[in-house]
């Protein structure tokens, strides 16, 4: 067994004699023998130089820390470069030739309407001209613009105003109803005796209709206007097909042209609701078609706009005039409904029928209509068909109009900013007869909207009425016949048509042969 013994200074007695012996034996420390690199070293490592600024504020070595960053700015700005102009040598200048030659490579000359690329600069040779010479013809192409006339488009193109009302003396008859938008104008400007003087029309060609072309020339210092006739088909055009995904997409598949659907879907959709139409319903479009010889055609209106569907009921609808009135017949030759009420102006209803505390007057009394609420200046429509019977100032109603619409019922409006009929004038359905105004006894701009039955206000909202026309008689037997007339065009465009009679034509002539 072994016993260890550890003695120190704070044992007493013999322990501390022992410890006091073993210290006496070994004497002193040696010596620090270290140079004073190392010492330096030893110092730097103990000592902070770079201390956080964050933390120990305020104590000696914050302050210490702050003076040698302090000490390092000082030094960096006082051992930073300056900044000074570097001396350079300037350009020589060109000389006119070099110029000539450097602008002839730049893109300015193209601004100018002049040539681009390397080319040689002018000699003394070359002698500047006391003239520019001009081109004997300047041929230019112009359009017919929306609100535009021949004359107006000509004087735009530079035509003189002399030869500008010479073609329209020329060509009044054919064009006197104006040109459609977008005719190209094909004009050719021919050589001036002097500069101050306009360039005279040597030639004008256009197209007044789709019948008709029309080509103007100088002949001997004169105007003179050739017209020549185009032959045009105008068998109307029948398109069917097989609603799929949309029928507006299958239409448009099969060749329909765009304003033919547009008028289809606004017809087809006063009869069913467009979004009970599937897949698997066929329609059946007929409209207005002309195709000259020259290729132009132009779509007029819509015909016939029919739908068969897998199930439920067929649409047949023909476009049929009636007592000078354009509508929709129904293949029995029933017309379409007229009459019943629309809204009078675009707007929220604000106050509506019965007794109400007057804002004006104070006290309660009968409204005997309903107010619509809307901007100033909105415009105001006639709710069906009627003749203005009144339209003028009328008491507290400020500017009032009043229309008849026969079986006793009639439509007063009020408070308008500003009136758009006369008595007697009669009025279609969505025509505008006025505008929203604050006239009268009124607090701010809106319409107040009456109906009346037999001379006595009812309530508007109460009141639905629809009338439609009949057709009978000689006009009934026009109306099948032409209905029957359309039904049996072939279907596809003429060319087509005209093209598959020739085929079948030429058929048994071969066979004979």
């Amino acid at each position: 067994m072994f016993h260890g013994s550890q003695i120190n200074a704070q044992q007493g007695g013999a322990s501390a004699s022992l410890w006091l012996t073993d210290s006496l034996r070994h004497g002193r420390p040696a010596a620090d023998e270290r140079g004073w690199r190392e010492k330096v070293r030893d110092w730097a490592e103990d000592v902070e130089l770079v201390p956080d600024l964050g933390q120990r504020v305020g104590s000696f070595t914050w302050f210490r820390g702050l003076a040698t960053c302090f000490g390092l700015c000082a030094a960096a700005l006082y051992l930073s470069p300056g900044f000074h102009a570097l001396p350079g040598a300037p350009q020589p200048l060109l000389a006119s030739r070099q110029f000539d030659e450097v602008r002839s490579q730049m893109i300015t000359p193209l601004g100018l309407g002049a040539d681009s690329g390397r080319r040689m600069g002018p000699t003394d040779a070359v002698q500047p001209l006391r003239a520019t010479p001009e081109r004997p013809q300047i041929e230019l192409r112009a359009q017919i613009g929306g609100s535009d006339s021949l004359g107006s488009a000509l004087t735009r193109a530079g035509v003189s105003g002399g030869d500008v009302a010479t073609v329209t003396s020329l060509v009044a008859g054919d064009a006197g109803a104006g040109l459609k938008p977008g005719t190209p104008l094909d004009i050719v400007l021919g050589r001036r005796a002097s500069r101050d003087m306009p360039r005279p029309l040597d030639r004008l060609s256009f197209r007044a209709r789709l019948d008709l072309g029309i080509e103007i020339a100088r002949v001997g210092g004169l105007l003179q206007v050739q017209r020549t006739a185009i032959h045009v088909d105008e068998t109307p055009l029948r398109i069917q097909g097989v609603v799929g995904e949309s029928l507006y997409r299958s239409a448009r598949a099969a060749g329909a042209p765009p304003k033919a659907i547009q008028s289809f879907l606004r017809v087809v959709a006063q009869q069913v609701d467009l979004g009970s139409i599937s897949a698997g319903d066929r329609y059946d479009i007929i409209t207005e078609y002309r195709r000259a010889d020259t290729g132009d055609v132009e779509v007029g209106d819509l015909l016939f706009a029919g739908l068969h569907r897998a199930s439920g009921r067929g649409i047949d609808m023909l476009k049929w005039t009636q007592d000078g009135r354009v509508q929709w017949f129904e293949a029995s030759g029933v017309g379409q409904r007229r009459g019943v009420l629309s809204s009078p102006v675009a707007g929220r209803v604000s106050s509506s029928f019965g007794l109400r505390r007057h804002p004006i007057l104070g006290y309660t009394r009968m409204h005997a209509g309903i107010d619509f609420a809307a901007p100033y200046g909105s415009p105001i429509y006639a709710v069906t068909d009627g003749v203005v019977s009144y339209a003028g100032r009328h008491g507290g109603h400020g500017n009032y109009v009043r229309l008849e619409h026969g079986h006793g019922l009639a439509t007063g409006y009020g408070h308008m900013s500003r009136i758009a009929a006369a008595p007697g004038q009669r009025v279609r359905q969505g025509q505008v007869i006025g505008y929203v105004g604050s006239t009268g006894l009124s607090t701010g701009p809106h319409l107040h909207y009456e109906l009346y039955r037999n001379g006595q206000t009812v309530n508007p909202l109460s009141v639905k009425f629809t009338t439609s026309s009949q057709l009978a008689g000689r006009e009934l037997a026009a109306f099948r016949a032409r209905l029957v007339q359309l039904k049996s065009l072939r279907i596809g465009l003429p060319v087509q048509v005209a093209q598959q009679r020739q085929a079948a034509s030429a058929a048994p002539a071969a066979t004979g042969k």
